[in-house]
């Protein structure tokens, strides 16, 4: 029998920026697509963002190369402006990121629920480095 219980995931970062950019930069398509990627080889050449309850979002994820990529899809089931964003995934994984500041230091958290194909160790190392390279990013714009 299978199990129901699903795993979640981790990630976090505390970055050098105050909050009002930090969520700017994570919500705003245009800077969105100078981010998210794990590492060099990949890209996010495109990006649509309706951040609002209710509203989608698609991110076109691909290997630089061309010999892959897919879409990064969901719908925002909360968001509370500078302090958290809840969504689904379009395979009906759930996320949220929390956002919390003290002085000029942001602290951005993601939980995620894990899918079945890839360990979550594999997992967990993908979300961080594109977390990583978002605060690399945002520290450095």
């Amino acid at each position: 029998m299978e199990s129901k219980v699903k795993i979640k995931i981790t990630v976090t970062t505390n970055i050098e920026v105050p909050l009002k950019k930090v969520w700017r930069l994570w919500t705003t398509p245009e800077h969105i697509i100078q981010w998210n990627n794990a590492s060099e080889d990949w890209c996010t050449p495109w990006a649509k963002n309706d951040l609002q309850k209710g509203g989608r979002f698609v991110c076109r994820m691909e290997a630089r190369d061309g010999s892959t990529g897919f879409d990064f899809e969901g719908r925002y089931d909360d968001i509370e402006v500078n302090t958290l964003i809840a969504y689904t995934i379009a395979d009906g994984r759930k996320v949220t990121v929390t956002f919390t500041h003290s002085g000029e230091q942001t602290t951005v958290t993601e939980v995620f629920e894990a899918e079945n194909e890839n360990p979550v160790a594999m997992q967990r190392d993908g979300w961080q480095a594109i977390l990583n390279n978002f605060k690399k990013y945002a520290e450095s714009n």
